[in-house]
C-alpha cells in the first residue's frame, strides 16, 4: 500500500537539483502509485515536515521568520514587466525568493 495519497493543490513552479538514485526514485515511485514526479516530492516533503517535531519547534520560533530563502522559484501567468538592462537581471523565467513575493525585480 502507498504511504502517501495525492490531492491536487495550488503550485508554483521551482527548481531544485537530486542526486542521480533520489530522481530515479521519485520516478518510481510515481509510477508505483500512478502520480507525477511533482506529486511525489510535494507529499513526501508534507510527510517529513509533518512528522518531525523539532522542525515544528523551529516554525513556532521566531527564527523561522527571519530566513534567507534559496528555492529558486519561477512565477508563470503574469504580464511581462519591462526589463531593464543591469548586470543584476535574472535568468529567463526565474526571479528571487523577494522579487516573487513582492512583484518588484
Amino acid at each position: 500500500m502507498p504511504l502517501l495519497e495525492v490531492i491536487q493543490s495550488r503550485q508554483i513552479t521551482a527548481f531544485v537539483r537530486f542526486e542521480e538514485t533520489n530522481a530515479t526514485l521519485v520516478d518510481q515511485y510515481a509510477a508505483f502509485i500512478h502520480a507525477t514526479a511533482d506529486d511525489v516530492v510535494n507529499k513526501a516533503l508534507n510527510y517529513v515536515f509533518g512528522k518531525d517535531r523539532d522542525f515544528q519547534d523551529y516554525l513556532k520560533s521566531s527564527d523561522a521568520r527571519h530566513i534567507t530563502p534559496t528555492l529558486r522559484v519561477r512565477r508563470t501567468g503574469l504580464p511581462a514587466e519591462p526589463r531593464s538592462n543591469s548586470a543584476t537581471k535574472p535568468l529567463a523565467g526565474v526571479e528571487s525568493i523577494e522579487s516573487a513575493r513582492t512583484g518588484k525585480p
